[in-house]
């Protein structure tokens, strides 16, 4: 992970974040529904493992914004695990090996409790601004834990 990343990141559990991660090369390879649909069940899979709490997760065809709970464990443990059991599933649906995510993440501290639904709607706004969607919630690899109205 560059060095870079990791200036000032704070891992506690309990702390809320907003997690940006990016394919290798960034390659679009959710643009693929079983590919995406993959990713929202590993996604899905840290929330019933205990590991972490969704508030907004939006799975784009080159990159994944995810605004969560860190419950258990350090922030990048968690976030490794995540890509090393979404690059093994990935890979055994294409038949394939090799790399799908970049190294490293970008994280952001949602310091304040009261700031995470207002992280996670900007977060659910990225189908809009990248012009995949006309309206937020319409997007099909985007979920938020509020409505959206």
């Amino acid at each position: 992970m560059s060095s870079q990343l990791r200036i000032g990141r704070v891992s506690l559990t309990g702390n809320y974040y907003s997690i940006t991660t990016v394919t290798a090369q960034r390659s679009p390879c959710f643009v693929d529904p079983t590919l995406a649909a993959l990713m929202v069940e590993q996604l899905e899979q840290c929330d019933r493992s205990g590991l972490t709490r969704s508030f907004a997760r939006v799975v784009m065809p080159d990159h994944l914004h995810w605004v969560m709970q860190l419950k258990e464990g350090t922030l990048s443990r968690c976030v490794q695990s995540l890509k090393s059991r979404s690059a093994i599933a990935i890979n055994a649906a294409r038949v394939s090996e090799g790399t799908v995510w970049q190294r490293g993440y970008y994280d952001h501290l949602i310091r304040d409790g009261n700031d995470v639904r207002a992280q996670a709607l900007y977060v659910m706004a990225n189908p809009v601004r990248a012009g995949l969607a006309e309206r937020i919630g319409e997007y099909p690899w985007a979920w938020c834990r509020w409505p959206l109205s």
